[in-house]
């Protein structure tokens, strides 16, 4: 068998190529920053930016003309406290945002909001605490998820995305979405989320990092996935998707490949994978150094997630991927 006949001309490679990854398949992440002027760079995210709130206004411009046309936006109020109340208020810093967007670009641009209270909250964590339970309390974040996901739809949002890895949180917003007459509102969920170190630098761009003490723990493990659980993984899935959530994910992407895969064979549904703010960092570190080629080794990436089974990608790689796409 001579599979190289395949291989020899670049036209015929692309003829039988599997997997393709396009500008379509990419979502990119955007950090909105109240009270900032202009944009910060990410010490930690080189190329990486928190954006003012008309600052934003012109990466959005910028990502269509790229023929990127979706975001996914994460907040990081002025007012922070126990319960997130900024994320709670009709005129919050996203609501304001999703507005703004939403006059200026209108379908143009496919807005997807994080459903969280991480970058909204004192102490970091993703709701209401339990000092009882060392630990988020499930019930209470539930309560406080429906009404941010009411004020994001109500401020325009294409998409909502609850990101806190509470137990059913699909169901409760899908009744809470439904009951305000958002029936059509889709949900992706963040539906295989793990524990992971490769959040890193997200915390440094949402300022977001738990800061609790003895009282509870200074990571998101009890509510977050074990990172050795692959079974979990798509039980947590199978479980969304059952509560009527849209669109399923992964996250993070590239070291939870064996995960994507075995969703995909289990489900119809959209698949995501959220290829986070570690495995950006490693990759534009070593580029830096011209330890590797960029460009090259993203697309490399990204290919490894399409052919794994994922229909989209949210990257920060988008803005510079798009343009050789």
């Amino acid at each position: 068998m001579n599979l190289r006949r395949l291989r020899l001309k670049a036209g015929i490679r692309k003829l039988v190529r599997e997997n393709w990854v396009r500008k379509e398949d990419l979502i990119a992440p955007l950090f909105i920053k109240e009270g900032l002027e202009g944009r910060k760079e990410i010490g930690s995210m080189p190329g990486i930016f928190q954006m003012g709130e008309d600052e934003i206004l012109k990466e959005v411009e910028t990502l269509l003309k790229m023929g990127v046309g979706a975001v996914i936006l994460f907040g990081i109020p002025q007012l922070k406290d126990s319960v997130g109340s900024d994320a709670l208020n009709e005129d919050g810093l996203i609501a304001r945002s999703v507005r703004q967007i939403k006059k200026r670009f209108g379908d143009e641009v496919v807005v997807i909001t994080d459903l969280c209270f991480c970058e909204y909250t004192d102490h970091g964590h993703c709701g209401i605490l339990n000092p009882r339970l060392k630990s988020v309390d499930n019930s209470a974040t539930l309560k406080i998820s429906q009404k941010q996901a009411i004020i994001h739809a109500q401020a325009g949002a294409d998409i909502i995305a609850p990101s806190g890895m509470m137990d059913g949180i699909v169901k409760s917003l899908r009744e809470a979405l439904d009951a305000h007459g958002f029936d059509y509102l889709p949900i992706m969920s963040y539906s295989t989320k793990f524990a992971s170190a490769f959040y890193g630098p997200f915390r440094d761009a949402a300022e977001s990092a738990p800061v609790t003490g003895e009282a509870i723990p200074t990571d998101r493990k009890s509510y977050q996935m074990d990172i050795a659980n692959g079974r979990e993984g798509i039980l947590e899935s199978l479980i969304d998707e059952a509560e009527g959530a849209d669109i399923l994910m992964v996250k993070p992407a590239l070291a939870f490949l064996d995960v994507v895969k075995s969703i995909r064979e289990r489900t119809l549904k959209p698949l995501a994978v959220y290829n986070v703010s570690g495995e950006y960092a490693m990759v534009k570190g070593a580029a830096e150094r011209g330890w590797l080629n960029y460009h090259q080794i993203v697309l490399e990436i990204l290919t490894s997630f399409k052919r794994a089974g994922a229909d989209l990608i949210i990257t920060y790689h988008a803005k510079d991927i798009a343009p050789i796409l």
